[in-house]
């Protein structure tokens, strides 16, 4: 899993990891999207079928023995997103499978700067993202795990900003001992 603030480059990263790999990628605006064409951001209809959605592909690729990268925004002061991340994780770990966590960090300032991307555009409905959203965002929630996270053998910190998304990727493939593309 990949997690951190918005526009910090989550599905780049994982577009980049997912070509090293092979292993798909489930980004989530891919659900978010979907979903906003129905419902209300964040409503209660749209916050049971994010879930609902997310878990049963979870519970499906798991079940299928495969494997996949998939982004999440991890508000860590909210206790029922860490139980909700566990809950996506867990069938993995039932299969007898791996979970790892990949924290990317990046400036507020960079972040405002991805926002505006074309390739952040181009794969994601944004008419909400705008400077002020962000802002209130980061105002409500807090997307880094700020050293505590709750396990730490499973979690690679990254500076978002320190290299190019396919450098990044690399640097999980290596930390985690992913299988590379043409090479298993």
């Amino acid at each position: 899993m990949i997690i951190g603030p918005p526009a910090t480059g989550k599905m780049t990263v994982g577009q980049c990891l997912s070509q090293l790999t092979g292993f798909p990628l489930l980004y989530n605006h891919m659900l978010i999207d979907l979903l906003t064409t129905f419902f209300e951001f964040n409503s209660p209809r749209f916050e049971r079928l994010i879930n609902l959605y997310a878990q049963s592909l979870h519970d499906e690729v798991a079940a299928s023995a495969g494997s996949l990268i998939a982004t999440w925004g991890w508000p860590f002061e909210r206790p029922e997103a860490k139980q909700q991340i566990d809950a996506y994780a867990r069938p993995f770990f039932e299969a007898g499978g791996d979970v790892w966590y990949v924290e990317l960090e990046a400036p507020f300032e960079e972040r405002l700067r991805r926002n505006r991307h074309e390739h952040r555009r181009a794969h994601k409905k944004l008419d909400w993202a705008t400077d002020h959203a962000l802002t209130q965002l980061d105002r409500q929630h807090q997307y880094s795990s700020n050293d505590a996270f709750p396990y730490p053998e499973r979690h690679l910190l990254l500076d978002a900003t320190s290299a190019g998304p396919e450098e990044l990727a690399m640097r999980i493939a290596e930390r985690f001992e992913l299988p590379l593309r043409g090479t298993e």
